[in-house]
């Protein structure tokens, strides 16, 4: 899986020691919520909870609010199920009714194509998953720099893209978040777009994040998805956030289908919307789709939240701390 072969390298040659003495701490604190949307929540409660062995915290109908915020209107109304880890209850898995455009495949379009989940034992987790429904893609393989790293890939009822990665060396000097149970929770989100440049230095300015270097790799699960060449390389970095073990994945696409279909007034489908923990809204200088607003349920807490559209169409929810 040589993907990751660039993660430690990403990570220990982004920022000098002198340099990261004097560089801002990232406004963008940690992963709070992540957002798959599909037709059927039904499905993806069950698959969830039980291969992931998540707990149902909240369920209900999108307000009118939240559709505001996030720029989809016609969400309003729609049914949602908030689902956490007991291991990190307050980090969260959101599955939001939305209609699937026909044709739409995953890590094939621009915005974001996976969520990268930290587990405690890669065949564990692998074995469990082989058991369930969620349709297999690839591994678990370590990785071919860091050996201790080992990965799997699934796909799941709404057509979103999961890695399952686990640290079987060191933990303590790991650059990964440590496990509180087999299946925990999101620590590297993936977004993709054409340009990585802009991608990145929209993400790093956007939030104080040091700008780590640009690797092409190769990308074999994305290439097969996209009809080219197995042995295609891509450009992509990473970025981290203020809280260890919370990180950005940026893709370059050199094929695919480019930007991301989406029903009329409703999330983009699969891994729709990332959400992130900031200090102050007002620090973000952004174009925010509507103003800052209180939104209420578990993931919130009457926390302010507002949603700004990234460089490649990809929403990105910001929730004060």
């Amino acid at each position: 899986m040589e993907r990751r072969t660039f993660i430690a390298g990403s990570l220990a040659l982004g920022v000098t020691p002198a340099a990261a003495q004097d560089a801002p701490t990232p406004t963008a604190a940690r992963i709070k919520i992540i957002t798959t949307a599909g037709p059927d929540l039904k499905k993806i409660e069950d698959w969830y909870t039980g291969a992931f062995d998540l707990k149902v915290r909240e369920r209900g109908k999108v307000s009118a609010n939240a559709a505001k915020s996030w720029g989809a209107p016609k969400a309003a109304g729609r049914g949602y199920i908030l689902m956490s880890s007991d291991g990190s209850p307050d980090v969260f898995w959101r599955a939001v009714e939305t209609d699937i455009p026909a044709g739409y495949t995953p890590m094939t379009t621009f915005g974001w194509n996976a969520w990268e989940i930290i587990v405690d034992d890669p065949q564990a987790a692998f074995e469990k998953m082989k058991k369930s429904p969620f349709r297999y893609i690839a591994g678990p393989n370590p990785l071919k720099s860091t050996k201790s790293i080992v990965a799997s890939q699934f796909e799941g009822p709404a057509k979103e893209v999961f890695y399952l990665t686990c640290e079987t060396g060191d933990r303590a000097k790991s650059i990964l978040p440590t496990p509180k149970g087999l299946i925990d929770r999101p620590f590297i989100l993936v977004v993709a777009g054409q340009e990585i440049e802009k991608l990145r230095d929209w993400y790093a300015d956007t939030f104080q994040m040091a700008k780590g270097p640009i690797n092409n790799s190769v990308v074999e699960i994305i290439n097969d998805a996209q009809g080219i060449a197995r042995d295609t390389p891509r450009p992509l970095t990473l970025l981290k956030m203020s809280q260890h073990g919370n990180m950005l994945e940026l893709d370059g696409y050199v094929g695919g289908k480019g930007a991301r279909p989406r029903s009329d007034g409703q999330l983009p489908p699969g891994n729709a919307m990332a959400s992130f923990n900031v200090p102050s809204l007002d620090a973000i200088k952004v174009k925010f789709i509507s103003p800052p607003a209180k939104l209420e349920g578990a993931a919130y807490g009457g926390k302010r939240a507002a949603t700004v559209v990234g460089v490649a169409g990809e929403p990105v929810e910001l929730i004060e701390l």
